[in-house]
């Protein structure tokens, strides 16, 4: 593992991890649902009532704040965290799609648009070849693909 695949898992646990560590800390005051309560063309949710306005904004600044620390500088963290709010929000709106409750667990919805997002979207600036993001992609979304009823196989 180089020091920049160390940098962006860091920077991935941040993300997700700090809405969870802001909600234990201030529990439900600031938690202004980021969909403002709509709903969608379906009558579903947008995205649901655990995608807030603080979660997001703490997300992308503890990585901005954690790529200050690391030295890659602040467009690098704002990246990261803003595409893997975005990957969540993803996974989020399928969710609501698929009758599924804010925060029940969907095995690799969870987890692969939050990590490939910001894959993708920092992929310029750390020089990532191509190759490795198409096979980190393909197998991820195979995978999923799989989970959603999509692929008869997972490969």
């Amino acid at each position: 593992m180089t020091a920049a695949d160390l940098f962006l898992f860091l920077l991935l646990l941040g993300a997700n991890g700090a809405p969870i560590a802001t909600r234990h800390l201030l529990g439900e005051r600031w938690r202004w649902p980021l969909d403002g309560g709509r709903l969608f063309v379906d009558q579903k949710p947008l995205f649901g009532s655990s995608k807030t306005v603080s979660g997001v904004v703490v997300a992308i600044l503890t990585c901005v704040f954690l790529a200050l620390l690391f030295g890659y500088g602040w467009r690098a963290g704002f990246l990261v965290g803003s595409f893997a709010m975005l990957g969540d929000l993803f996974s989020s709106f399928i969710k609501r799609r698929m009758g599924m409750q804010p925060s029940a667990p969907a095995l690799l919805l969870d987890q692969v648009p939050e990590s490939l997002f910001p894959l993708l979207a920092i992929a310029p600036l750390f020089e990532l070849s191509w190759m490795k993001l198409f096979v980190i992609a393909s197998f991820l979304l195979s995978r999923l693909a799989y989970h959603l009823g999509i692929r008869r196989h997972p490969y």
